[in-house]
């Protein structure tokens, strides 16, 4: 629970999820107060399935009793409700802004699938395409930090915004991914500004706060793969 802002924020999650993370990172660099439920998905609560009747599933923000679903929708909302709490995430200027949906879309619908067929494709040759897929996605990726951050540390500019909010859900898995694979997502020769970036977001309080445990994510993914094997 960060400090500061509304005590009528609650937000149901699972701590594997990157879009549980992304949430908790928007909360975090706002600097808002709320309250946090873990999510069982084998066991959805009637909670979750009362405020998310259409996906049933998380994250799920309730604000004043009412829902708000999907991880990117919620992180708009936090920026448009809470204007003068923490960072503002969105860039003001409209074209900036809408140039910042687009990429958080292509995050979403390229980057996160193709990384987690990657690792979990069903055959060698799934992992290998989905692989090539990542690694065209990270490319672009690169293209677009140089060009959303022009020059300075983060997408956003100066301060952490909606980009690095979405992509820093990621963060998490990218590193579980590589002590697991021995494969880094972004690294000096091919992303090095996507590199660099990576390591200065990760190293923010408001991130560090947030961030999954590596070794419990890996964990998780061990444990997850016997379960598998031994069904």
């Amino acid at each position: 629970m960060a400090g500061g802002g509304d005590d009528q924020l609650k937000l149901l999650g699972l701590w594997v999820s990157p879009y549980t993370h992304r949430v908790k990172l928007a909360l975090s660099f706002k600097g808002l107060r709320y309250e946090y439920i873990e999510e069982d998905l084998s066991n959805k609560s009637d909670l979750l399935l009362s405020t998310n009747p259409v996906h049933k599933k998380v994250p799920v923000l309730i604000h004043k009793g009412k829902p708000i679903c999907e991880s990117q929708v919620i992180v708009q909302y936090l920026d448009e409700e809470f204007p003068d709490s923490g960072v503002s995430l969105l860039p003001s200027d409209s074209y900036d802004r809408a140039i910042a949906r687009f990429w958080a879309a292509y995050i979403n619908d390229k980057l996160m699938p193709s990384w987690l067929q990657s690792a979990m494709g069903k055959t060698e040759e799934e992992k290998e395409e989905a692989l090539k897929q990542t690694l065209e996605a990270v490319a672009n990726l690169e293209t677009a930090f140089k060009e959303c951050s022009k020059g300075k540390p983060f997408f956003g500019g100066d301060t952490v915004g909606y980009l690095d909010v979405s992509l820093g859900a990621m963060i998490g898995w990218m590193r579980a991914g590589e002590a697991l694979y021995g494969r880094r997502t972004f690294d000096a020769t091919r992303s090095p500004l996507l590199d660099a970036w990576m390591e200065r977001f990760a190293a923010l309080d408001a991130a560090k706060a947030v961030l999954p445990d590596n070794d419990k994510l890996v964990e998780f993914v061990r444990v997850r793969r016997a379960a598998a094997a031994n069904n």
